[in-house]
């Protein structure tokens, strides 16, 4: 009991140092792509907190597999602590650790960012008026509002009977699992609500994260063209857009006035011959700059995290189109939202996790790497792309020079991204998300021709044939699972985000190097100002 009592604290202190390192970065990563000039308290303050809160929901899935895992001993035996009722009272606990956070991203997503949003969409337009931008913010917001409570009603009454014309034993299984899950905590509505944001967030993980995954390896091998290069292109453009206007404006000397056609050729120069001078300040202090020497410096190692990064991409890829695979050959089927309980395709992840959980806490790592590499690629991929709705790009991510609003947006998006991470990880590894590395005993019979001799209990990786008493399935695995519909929803979605990395990588491979200013000049800006590059690189 003592020894248990000290691993438990030791994890809980863990648990507590990830938690303060999460805080950290948060704040690293908001600060350092906000706005210089822009930067206001209350949207640095959301931007920090609702990634925060996205980073430790997904924590609590490597908390939820060890706590399964660490009941029963390595021979399938449950430890002598680990009771009937010690075991519900901690399933119950990371049962309400969830339902916890997922009520603050629900605050967060339909009241709390809508509302910071649109107060400083209004602040623009306004002229100090506090209280008219509060009306109005609280005007918009309500809409959200009314599209949460609609996804409340709907997950209170929405019918989980599944329409199964086949007697499946094994989704008879699954079903038995969900009614004692929702007879217990009945709260189908928060789950709902839940999982509509998930598919929201798959298909921001498909748009963007499929995406990033393939071009920020790429990007990383191929590194940028040379400042100094570019400025001599620079300067070159300059000099031709200067001798252009030189001549139209030759035409009028004399007094004459110029064309219709003329004039807004001229318009045109003089708006191209600003975005060469900028182009050309930027350039300037990029060159001179102690980053740029210390990138150059570091360019091989570059090239070694691009080749590991776009291996990392190779294996999760593989592994989940196996995945996906052992679903369409072995599930039950579209009615049951392509559940299997088991593997029978193993994967690479899928055998390493289990492995690795032996040996606390190398499964926890892993799980943060992946984490953090779904985060940096999603982000590779919004910053690649921009915001967008439909065909209408919103905003632009640039370092240290991010509005206010666009930062909210980029925190929902990686929020979303951040739900849909957790089926993600089920999917690269479904075998450990379900059991982690839990065993349970088999009785073998041994005989001596053909009579039996001795009775002997051999231990077993839990799987879909383990009795319920001996296995416990993670709260996550029910989770995920509670609505079909949405199950057979993350399985097509899949596909398509193994599809859409597939073409990032051919796009990605066919485009030539970036340059060095990439994103941070452009005609269109409007949310640009010539001071703050180089404050951010000096």
């Amino acid at each position: 009991m003592a020894a248990a009592a000290s691993d438990l604290l030791t994890g809980w202190c863990l648990f507590g140092l990830a938690l303060l390192a999460i805080l950290i970065f948060c704040w690293v990563y908001v600060r350092k792509y906000q706005s210089r000039r822009e930067s206001e308290v209350i949207s640095t303050i959301t931007a920090i907190f609702a990634l925060a809160v996205a980073l430790i929901t997904s924590a609590l899935l490597p908390v939820d597999i060890f706590l399964v895992s660490y009941m029963k001993n390595q021979n399938g035996t449950f430890k002598i602590w680990a009771d009937a009722n010690v075991s519900r009272q901690i399933e119950d606990t990371v049962l309400y650790g969830y339902y916890t956070l997922y009520s603050i991203i629900l605050f967060c997503v339909f009241l709390w960012i809508p509302f910071v949003y649109f107060y400083y969409e209004e602040k623009e337009d306004d002229d100090g008026n506090t209280c008219l931008q509060v009306k109005t913010a609280l005007k918009y917001t309500l809409g959200f509002i009314t599209v949460c409570a609609v996804l409340l009603l709907i997950g209170a009454f929405v019918p989980l009977d599944i329409p199964n014309k086949k007697n499946s034993t094994e989704w008879e299984k699954v079903k038995l699992l969900f009614e004692e899950f929702g007879s217990s905590h009945g709260l189908t509505a928060l789950s709902f609500s839940i999982s509509s944001l998930t598919v929201i967030g798959m298909l921001a993980a498909i748009t963007y994260t499929a995406y990033g995954m393939s071009a920020l390896p790429l990007n990383l091998i191929k590194g940028t063209t040379s400042a100094a290069y570019e400025r001599l292109e620079n300067t070159e453009g300059i000099e031709e857009v200067e001798q252009h206007l030189l001549r139209i404006k030759s035409k009028c000397r004399d007094g004459r006035p110029l064309s219709s056609r003329d004039r807004r050729t001229l318009k045109q120069l003089e708006e191209r011959l600003r975005t060469l001078r900028r182009r050309e300040r930027h350039l300037e202090s990029i060159e001179k700059s102690w980053w740029t020497k210390f990138c150059e410096a570091i360019r091989p190692l570059k090239i070694v995290w691009g080749v590991f990064f776009i291996i990392v991409a190779l294996l999760f890829t593989v592994s989940l189109f196996l995945s996906n695979l052992d679903k369409a050959l072995h599930s039950a089927g579209f009615d049951s939202g392509f559940i299997i309980l088991g593997t029978n395709l193993t994967n690479p992840l899928n055998m390493l996790l289990p492995v690795l959980q032996r040996v606390f806490p190398l499964d926890y790592i892993l799980i943060t790497t992946i984490v953090m590499y779904f985060i940096f690629t999603s982000m590779a991929g919004i910053r690649n792309m921009g915001i967008w709705f439909f065909w209408i790009r919103l905003y632009k991510i640039r370092r240290g020079k991010t509005r206010p609003q666009a930062l909210l947006f980029l925190c929902m998006i990686l929020l979303l991204i951040v739900l849909h991470t957790s089926y993600m990880i089920y999917s690269l590894a479904p075998q450990y998300v379900m059991y982690g590395s839990q065993k349970y005993l088999v009785q073998s019979n041994q005989t001596v021709d053909g009579q039996p001799r001795n009775v002997t209990f051999v231990s077993k990786d839990c799987d879909a044939d383990a009795p319920e008493d001996q296995c416990i399935v993670t709260r996550t695995y029910l989770f995920l699972h509670k609505f079909w519909f949405f199950s057979a929803a993350y399985y097509f979605g899949n596909w398509a985000f193994i599809a859409v990395f597939l073409i990032g990588l051919i796009v990605s491979c066919c485009k030539g190097k970036k340059s060095v200013i990439e994103g941070e000049v452009d005609d269109d800006d409007s949310d640009m100002s010539d001071d703050e590059l180089s404050v951010y690189y000096h």
